[in-house]
């Protein structure tokens, strides 16, 4: 049985997914899927990248994972493959696998070459790339060396001695806010010393919860979640539409 991640901007509402998916049982016709997401904002790589660093561990080795979000980023189009910790990975050059990976040899990424001269035709490159692997050709057998791989950078928290400010980059479906600050460096910074945490005009938070019931439900709380990032929630409620947080914010933490 091979297991097929999948990761896309193609939404539920169209036949796209059907389509990726018809494509690839074509090419061998007992892959196992599992949909991480095809809810991705459009063209949104961060947020690509944050779905499936936070999955890649709940997979088992050998699984194929195809990232297909903003995968037409400029006129000719290139998709790679590469493996990494004994997973495979294919998608678009357009710099999410740097956002998922802090380091990739570049020499052991490989442009996919398409089984035939048709124009592109991403379904059709996705899936003869995933039946190679899964009939276990190399992944270096798959297409020549990228001769540039695009990297992004990922926005980090700004610290200082006495302060961390760090950005919303996510808010999930229970309308919660995730921030891009782990416990690791919280706890560095803080040092043992008491914080507020603010978040736009609101009282600011002056305690770390376990989880949701440790406040009466309404009233907003902070944790480290399972993924081990700074959440920001109210219990029982939409935090990020009645504290008035979207992505990209920032949000400030005060060390005393």
């Amino acid at each position: 049985m091979q297991i097929v991640s999948l990761t896309t901007d193609y939404g539920s509402k169209d036949y796209y997914v059907a389509e990726l998916k018809a494509s690839l049982l074509n090419a061998k016709n007992d892959f196992t899927f599992i949909d991480i997401s095809h809810d991705i904002d459009r063209f949104d790589i961060v947020q690509a990248a944050f779905y499936l660093n936070n999955t890649i561990s709940s997979f088992a080795p050998g699984t194929i994972h195809i990232v297909a979000v903003n995968c037409i980023y400029k006129r000719k189009s290139e998709y790679i493959c590469f493996e990494k910790d004994g997973h495979y990975f294919i998608g678009p050059n357009n710099g999410v696998f740097s956002l998922v990976f802090n380091h990739i040899d570049e020499k052991q990424v490989f442009t996919i070459q398409p089984p035939d001269p048709a124009p592109n035709n991403i379904n059709r490159i996705f899936s003869h790339a995933a039946g190679c692997l899964a009939h276990g050709l190399p992944v270096s057998e798959i297409g020549p060396p990228v001769e540039q791989f695009n990297t992004k950078l990922v926005i980090q928290p700004v610290v200082t001695a006495n302060q961390i400010r760090a950005t919303i980059i996510h808010i999930d479906h229970f309308d919660n806010v995730v921030v891009n600050l782990r416990r690791e460096l919280f706890e560095k910074v803080r040092n043992n010393r008491r914080f507020e945490l603010y978040y736009k005009p609101n009282e600011p938070i002056t305690f770390l919860s376990r989880d949701y019931g440790d406040v009466a439900i309404g009233d907003a709380l902070a944790f480290f979640n399972s993924a081990g990032y700074l959440e920001i929630a109210l219990n029982m409620d939409k935090a990020s539409a009645m504290l008035n947080l979207s992505k990209n914010e920032m949000i400030q933490i005060n060390f005393y």
